[in-house]
């Protein structure tokens, strides 16, 4: 019980971040024209979901024995990996689709500005997460840790591309691009979430 308490307190934490950069990234991707910004909204957005069931998951392991918190914790870990994949597969088809029909312009100083912050913003999260972690923390506090490093990720390399954009007036496709490529690298090591998810479940 004691060792619960500040993995819940850290994602809590986490938690307001991602909702407090949800409307920031929508009005930003929106106004800017980016696929990779309104990604991150939406990821953001399904973040929090993930993080909500991931502390009702914990308040089940403080009050319940036996089977049942581990359940919930593999269940809780679960479902952020299969939003995670969800959220990517959707921002892969809007990317593509960008692709396909010719990237319009998108605003590179807006993109570098909130995709520069919200990485920043999410890596303290990560670290916050990472630098409190303990033996009894459980997986769902990892698969937290995992989409908050991810999503940190995936931030930095819009503000790289929006930088790019930016610097050269134009190369505007990157913007799909990299939309692509991170949501391939978030999907693949959501997958791996979901074999261990899926071991701890068949394993109880």
């Amino acid at each position: 019980m004691r060792q619960a308490q500040p993995a819940t307190g850290r994602m809590g934490a986490v938690l307001g971040l991602n909702l407090a950069l949800v409307g920031a990234a929508l009005g930003v991707g929106l106004s800017a024209h980016s696929v990779g910004v309104l990604a991150q909204a939406v990821d953001d957005l399904l973040d929090a979901g993930a993080i909500a069931l991931s502390l009702l998951a914990a308040w089940v392991a403080r009050h319940r024995r036996g089977p049942v918190p581990a359940r919930a914790e593999a269940l809780a870990a679960l479902a952020t990996a299969a939003w995670l994949v969800a959220a990517s597969l959707l921002v892969m088809g809007g990317a593509a689709y960008r692709l396909v029909t010719g990237a319009g312009r998108v605003d590179g100083l807006a993109v570098l500005a909130m995709s520069g912050v919200a990485a920043l913003v999410l890596m303290a999260g990560a670290l916050l997460l990472h630098q409190g972690r303990r033996p009894g923390d459980g997986l769902a506090t990892r698969a937290v840790l995992l989409d908050t490093g991810a999503d940190a990720l995936s931030a930095a390399g819009v503000a790289l591309a929006g930088g790019i954009i930016l610097a050269a007036d134009g190369l505007y496709w990157l913007d799909p691009v990299v939309a692509l490529v991170i949501s391939a690298l978030v999907a693949g090591q959501a997958l791996v979430l979901v074999r261990e998810a899926t071991a701890h479940l068949h394993a109880g």
